[in-house]
């Protein structure tokens, strides 16, 4: 058995996670959906994992799975506890001494989006409707859940540099969604060759794949998770 704990991307709660994390106990592991307090303008990135590690605990065998601006909060939680894996999950990959706000710009993601709007056809307004960008692979019924189950996002920890000065000494993998609109493919393919060195895994899905797709999610972490740390339980 392995303990996963989700960090939830920007302006998310536990709830994200309700569907992968019945997934992943259905086969045996523990979960911990972890509560950031993303709506507390008195806190930054070292709050966000300073609430991760409470929420972990003394637990062990642990997978760390991060999405999207998590993967600024899940290298530090990798700091601080004992980590066999970290998956970084359609990320936003931090660099030394970067904040979350500048991420943006220094990795040219306006760009990016630009150009899959100019190839999809889409107009202005389509590239700004989230039914379009984040929501195409929900039910109507589900996404009516997750606007309810939105949280307000501060913009406190977006201000600060990224504290790490080199990535945590703990086995990294990147796992990709090839629908994802939000984060275009390419875009993130070459963001993670260039800040972690590594090809990443992919998958079908688009950004909130854990609710669009959490069988699917679950059995690739589970792949993931075979490769880099075995079948066995860690001592």
């Amino acid at each position: 058995m392995a303990t996963y704990a989700l960090i939830p991307p920007a302006a998310s709660g536990p709830w994200y996670w309700h569907l992968l994390a019945q997934q992943l106990r259905d086969r045996g592991h523990d979960v911990v959906a972890v509560d950031l307090p993303c709506a507390d303008d008195s806190a930054g990135l070292a709050e966000y994992a300073d609430a991760a590690v409470r929420a972990v605990g003394d637990r062990g065998d642990l997978v760390v799975v991060a999405q999207s601006f998590g993967a600024f909060t899940g290298p530090l939680v990798c700091e601080r506890v004992r980590a066999d894996l970290l998956v970084l999950l359609t990320p936003m990959v931090p660099a030394p001494g970067e904040s979350p706000g500048e991420w943006w710009s220094s990795t040219g993601h306006a760009r990016a989006r630009r150009i899959q709007a100019e190839r999809e056809g889409w107009t202005a307004e389509q590239d700004q409707d989230p039914d379009v960008v984040f929501f195409h692979e929900l039910p109507p019924s589900l996404v009516e859940q997750v606007v309810a189950n939105a949280r307000d996002q501060s913009g406190t920890p977006f201000e600060k540099p990224w504290p790490l000065a080199a990535w945590p000494g703990v086995p990294t993998r990147a796992l990709l969604c090839r629908g994802d609109r939000f984060f275009p493919i390419d875009f993130l393919r070459k963001l993670v060759s260039d800040r972690l060195g590594v090809v990443p895994d992919e998958m079908d899905g688009g950004h909130p794949v854990a609710l669009s797709r959490p069988r699917e999610l679950a059995d690739r972490l589970e792949e993931i998770r075979r490769e880099v740390c075995g079948t066995t339980r860690r001592g």
